[in-house]
Order: C-alpha cells, then structure tokens, then sequence
C-alpha cells in the first residue's frame, strides 16, 4: 500500500474528509472513507487501515465536545450498535472480497441517495424502538464500512436537537463505537504491524482533517459539502457494485 500511488491518490482525501466529518462538519461524509479506499485495495484492508485513524481522531474531537452529548440518548442507541456489530462480526467470514465490495456498494450508494433525497423528509420525532433499530444498523455499518452516519443520522436529526447536543452526541457515540470495534477487529486478525504502518503514516492528514472541519464550521457552507460528499458516495458506490458483478 505504502509504495502505491493509486492508494495515496485515494487515501489522502478520504483522510481528510473523515476527520472534517469527525470534527463535527457534515457529519457522515466519513462514510465516503472505505468505499473509497475500496477502489485502490481490498475493502477489509481499507476497513482496518481506517479504524486506527478512527480510534485517533475521535480522541481529538471528544475533548472538544465532550459535556454538550445527550446521554439519554446514547443509552438508546449504543447497546443496540454494540449488537450491530456482534452481527457484522459474526457474519464477516462469510463475506469473501466480492460480496465485501458489493455490500459496500450498496451502503455508498443507498445512504447517497437517502442523504439526498429522503434525508431531508424525516420531520416526525422518531420513538425510541426507532433509535434502537437505527443504533443497530448504524453499528453494522459501522464494521463493516466506518459507515454508521446515515442511520445514526435518521434517527438524531428528526429529534431537533440544539446543534452542539448533537454533534456531541455523535462524536460520542462512534468514540464507543469505534473503541468497541478494536476488539473483534483483532480477533479477525485486522489489527496488525503493516496496517498499523499505514495507519500512522496516515495521521498527520486525520490531524490536519480534524483541525480543518472544527476551524471552517462557521464559515463553509456545509450543505453544499454535504451534496458534493453524498452525490462522490453514489458514483463511487455504482463503481464498487460493478466490481463486484464484473471482476
């Protein structure tokens, strides 16, 4: 990975944009990340690159939203993730590098699409069953492509919460999420020297990610990103699902 061009043409931005997203700024466009990826190595190996860096930038954007999270909520949403993704790891060693490459196809383009469409319809204040469905998807795809956002997001926003509770209580949840997934992604034998090499290598870029997102919030037009972001999730996802039909 580390001596091949087409990864770090990929990589590099997919870094980037997922720690703007961890900072807070259009949250979700982080599920861009692994399908991404995906294009330039095997989505298991994008998928175990990334949760280092994950595990890192939450680190850093916790501290700046740590107090401002919904704790009622997240007693809602994460025991239902932390059983999304017993599920996604249970299932993960049936998915051979086709099924992972369409499955991730699937996600990019269907949370694309609902990011553009439906995403905007939600208005009812969903009950709590919603939030446990929502929280239990949103860990699954959070195992399997760093893509729990869109769900997490179908649930959070119709809920109208003040903007800093929600962002703290995003950034909160993937930060137990993400520390969760550290466990079974070793017992799959996904955390090791040379992914840990490409991950470090990758840091400063999630650093200057994270910086980036919390200093532009106020001054970029985060809708527009959020479409450039979702509109890139449904070409890339398109791209993936041919891979998968046509090796």
């Amino acid at each position: 990975m580390l001596t091949d061009p087409l990864f770090w043409l990929v990589a590099i931005p997919a870094v980037l944009i997922t720690g703007m997203s961890k900072s807070g700024f259009a949250g979700g466009a982080g599920g861009l990340t692994v399908p991404l990826l995906a294009l330039a190595i095997s989505p298991a190996a994008a998928a175990a690159v990334m949760l280092p860096l994950l595990v890192y930038m939450d680190f850093l954007s916790v501290r700046s939203w740590w107090g401002k999270q919904n704790t009622t909520q997240l007693w809602i949403l994460l025991p239902a993730a932390i059983i999304g993704i017993v599920v996604a790891y249970l299932l993960f060693d049936q998915l051979n590098e086709q099924y992972l490459r369409g499955l991730l196809g699937v996600i990019s383009l269907g949370f694309g699409v609902y990011g553009l469409t439906l995403g905007e319809w939600s208005q009812r204040k969903p009950s709590s069953f919603i939030g446990r469905v929502c929280g239990t998807i949103a860990g699954f795809t959070s195992f399997v492509a760093h893509a729990g956002g869109p769900p997490l997001n179908a649930y959070l926003i119709p809920l109208r919460l003040v903007k800093t509770e929600y962002l703290g209580t995003a950034v909160v949840f993937f930060a137990v999420v993400n520390a969760v997934k550290l466990i079974p992604y070793s017992m799959l034998g996904q955390i090791n020297l040379s992914n840990l090499l490409v991950s470090a290598s990758l840091a400063p870029i999630a650093w200057i990610g994270v910086k980036l997102g919390l200093r532009i919030q106020d001054k970029f037009d985060e809708k527009q990103f959020k479409k450039i972001i979702l509109s890139l999730m449904i070409v890339v996802g398109l791209r993936l699902l041919w891979t998968a039909l046509i090796p």
